[in-house]
């Protein structure tokens, strides 16, 4: 079966799961952290695959000890998952620009991936393995921290990659390729978080032609959605439509997670052009999407993690909003922040000033201040130009609706200027 690795327990997620026995998440998140598929991690639990996707989806509960016992043995679950954890994370020592608890691996690849790469030296898959598990923690340290920390280690990063392509043959080649467009969609997302539009969409450009050469096509039809995310951030709605209908029906073969986030991105283009059937619609596709996607997350590609009924409800919030159903956004955004955990700080911190937005647009004007308000430190330390613009939208509103109110969240905004 292959031995698993000691470090996956150094995963807030996966401990959490493990400490309250909802095994449930803990066959989705360890799979997430692995790439197992249900039927391998039947195999090492000694479960049918219907049996684990029943229990990941909360149709079947564990309630056998024999069975309990099987996957706390085929997982090699630590008797004390906390400990281990603070132990793993106090014990390893994070890699130069990179801070990432877990991430290292032994001093011969660590030293050949975080210095100038040997070009007569062969790549081989193990370094490979390493900076694909390394990308994804990093999506997920970015999920907390903001891109701002975060950009000049990963140009760093792209730049071993690219470096590494000299040095790779065969199969071993397509895979440095699909690495290097994965590296370039995130340093866009990074690059438009922190409104710097023009590198955003040179690396979303480069990302598509990386994703076409290795034949990834969910790659190529992410970046053209996320290319209709910058349309829609920048209030270009009939553009946002146009990409997102381009970024389902341009890459065949896409995963049916990766074709939601298409459809739900045109609902969004029509909802901030105000037309709300088109969007009403599209939102109700996407999220039949989603549900059949659910059922195999195994299909999904890596940084599609975070799409889930959660944020789509969020989404759906957002659509109210751009069509001033002020009370529908709201209830739709609460409903998404009370489900979304904590270590989504940026996008947490994103959100509730959208809800500010849409408390100020309902009249309820002190639990908007309150929102907003209680928002401005993090929005403020994270840096992001988004939730920040978003707060003093929220300010003129409340100033127009009622001024003793909206001088409040302005002199919170002018503290943390």
């Amino acid at each position: 079966m292959g031995e698993i690795p000691e470090i996956l327990w150094s995963h807030p997620q996966l401990v959490a799961a493990v400490t309250s026995e909802d095994w449930g998440a803990v066959f989705r998140t360890y799979r997430k952290l692995t790439g197992l598929s249900q039927t391998k991690l039947g195999e090492r639990v000694g479960l049918a695959q219907s049996d684990v996707s029943d229990i990941e989806r909360g149709r079947r509960q564990v309630t056998s000890v024999e069975v309990r016992q099987r996957i706390v043995s085929g997982l090699d679950l630590p008797p004390d998952p906390q400990a281990t954890a603070a132990r793993l994370t106090a014990d390893t020592a994070p890699v130069t620009g990179v801070a990432v608890p877990g991430a290292v691996p032994d001093e011969d690849l660590l030293a050949r991936v975080t210095s100038v790469v040997d070009m007569s030296h062969r790549v081989d898959a193990a370094t490979l393995d390493w900076l694909d598990r390394l990308l994804a923690e990093h999506r997920r340290a970015e999920d907390f921290t903001g891109s701002r920390p975060l950009i000049d280690v990963m140009r760093r990063q792209l730049r071993t990659v690219v470096d590494l392509y000299a040095g790779a043959r065969g199969r071993l080649a397509d895979r440095v390729i699909r690495l290097a467009s994965e590296h370039a969609q995130f340093l866009a997302w990074m690059a438009q978080d922190q409104a710097q539009t023009a590198a955003a969409l040179a690396w979303y450009d480069r990302s598509h032609e990386w994703a076409l050469e290795a034949g990834d096509a969910n790659m190529a039809a992410t970046t053209l959605s996320m290319k209709a995310h910058m349309a829609w951030s920048g209030g270009r709605g009939a553009r946002c439509v146009r990409l997102a209908e381009a970024a389902r029906w341009s890459a065949p073969g896409t995963s049916l997670g990766v074709q939601g986030m298409a459809v739900q991105m045109a609902a969004r283009g029509h909802a901030l052009q105000g037309e709300a059937s088109d969007a009403h619609r599209l939102f109700d596709e996407a999220q039949r999407l989603i549900s059949r996607a659910s059922e195999r997350p195994e299909d999904e590609p890596v940084w599609m993690y975070f799409y889930d009924e959660t944020w789509f409800t969020l989404q759906r919030g957002m659509a109210a909003l751009h069509l001033r159903d002020w009370r529908e956004a709201a209830e739709h955004i609460t409903a998404g922040l009370d489900a979304l955990p904590d270590e989504y700080r940026r996008d947490k911190t994103w959100y509730r000033a959208c809800l500010a937005h849409a408390l100020a647009g309902a009249g309820e004007l002190a639990q908007a201040v309150s929102v907003a308000v209680a928002t401005v430190p993090d929005a403020a330390a994270l840096g992001r130009p988004h939730s920040w613009n978003e707060l003093h939208t929220t300010a003129s509103l409340l100033m127009r609706r009622d001024a003793k109110e909206g001088r409040r969240l302005v002199i919170a905004l002018r503290e943390h200027d």
